[in-house]
């Protein structure tokens, strides 16, 4: 009895909320004050570097707007990796399905018989298409062979990345763009309004709210749903109860691709105006969006807060670079520091710590 350590740890059956609020903050805490050694490394004081990050972010109604127009693409990927994740499918690949979006969004816009009238709900109709087609691949793979999803996905992204290139420095570069590799400007009907004279594209914006809402309901109020949370909490389980696990893969998968398909339209169509380089078109929103929906621990409702904070890191980081002179990688170093400390704390959400009592 004596060589019994003074504490025991016990597994968590189901963590309470106000454990999952917890160890999300401390995560974040920690992630925060690993950064803080990092700007400190390049020379910047980090309570300047942490204003700075603040009022770049939140410090008028300007820097709001960038906050907002950050966040919507991350949300709606978010969005879409939640049912992936919920479903125990990792879906690593939403850049690329991103991009597949924009592609699609496009092809409508410069190549299409599609009447002026319709062609932005054309463009998120065949960018949704487009983005579930290129994640349906995975899909088939692993339900059908058994071929790991986390690399099947990732590798999508570069096949992504190299056809988006391809188009743009060869059948569909612009005639009006000397030389660089653009296509033509999207017509004045194909391009998203925004409010008043922001970047924030509010059709795409209200999409993903409704989406957060719709794909709530869908796991938690209905029978697919169900089967979701169930084959992912247990496939055997799913399995011996009459669940179809390529069914459910086939569809979260059809769901996750299209949502982050039509993020790619947002920012070809109310952004951009046109198909561009990947690094320029996509700030890595895809790998982001990974983080957001981790942090929002599976709830699409969650993401539109997460998705938020990412996108004032994405805001805020640019006035660091501007103000203090730091790398423009600075934001990627927050959110891999921050991807880090979530992980990390899975081990406290799975399991507590319990101080024996003396007799």
């Amino acid at each position: 009895m004596k060589d019994k350590l003074p504490f025991e740890i016990k597994k968590r059956q189901n963590p309470s909320g106000f454990a999952v609020i917890t160890v999300s903050l401390l995560a974040l805490i920690g992630a925060f004050l690993v950064a803080s050694i990092v700007f400190w490394a390049y020379g910047a004081n980090p309570i300047n570097a942490y204003r700075a990050l603040f009022g770049g972010a939140f410090g008028g109604l300007y820097e709001i707007s960038e906050t907002v127009r950050r966040a919507t693409p991350l949300m709606l990927a978010g969005i879409g990796l939640v049912i992936a994740f919920k479903a125990k499918f990792w879906n690593i690949g939403a850049e690329g399905q991103l991009l597949l979006g924009a592609i699609a969004a496009s092809w409508v816009a410069l190549f299409s018989p599609v009447p002026e009238p319709l062609l932005i709900p054309a463009m998120f109709f065949f960018g949704f298409l487009a983005g579930a087609a290129w994640g349906l691949i995975p899909a088939f793979l692993k339900s059908k062979l058994g071929i790991n999803d986390v690399i099947t996905t990732l590798m999508l992204n570069y096949v992504a990345i190299n056809l988006v290139l391809f188009l743009v420095q060869g059948p569909w570069k612009g005639e009006k763009q000397w030389g660089f590799p653009y296509t033509d400007k999207f017509p004045s009907a194909a391009r998203l309004p925004t409010l008043g004279n922001t970047n924030v594209h509010w059709i795409t914006l209200v999409i993903g709210v409704l989406a957060a809402v719709l794909i709530y309901f869908l796991i938690n109020r209905t029978t697919p749903g169900f089967e979701i949370r169930v084959l992912g909490s247990s496939p055997p389980a799913g399995r011996f109860a009459g669940m179809s696990y390529v069914k459910t893969t086939l569809l979260v998968m059809f769901i996750s691709g299209g949502m982050a398909g039509m993020a790619g339209v947002g920012e070809v169509a109310g952004i951009h105006h046109m198909l561009m380089n990947p690094a320029e078109l996509s700030l890595g929103y895809g790998y982001t969006a990974i983080i957001v929906a981790w942090l929002a621990r599976k709830n699409p409702l969650s993401v539109i807060v997460t998705s938020l904070f990412f996108g004032a890191i994405f805001a805020g980081g640019n006035a660091i670079k501007v103000s203090l002179g730091l790398p423009f990688q600075i934001t990627d170093v927050f959110n891999g520091l921050i991807l880090f400390f979530l992980i990390g704390s899975e081990l406290l959400m799975s399991y507590k710590i319990e101080w024996r009592r003396e007799e």
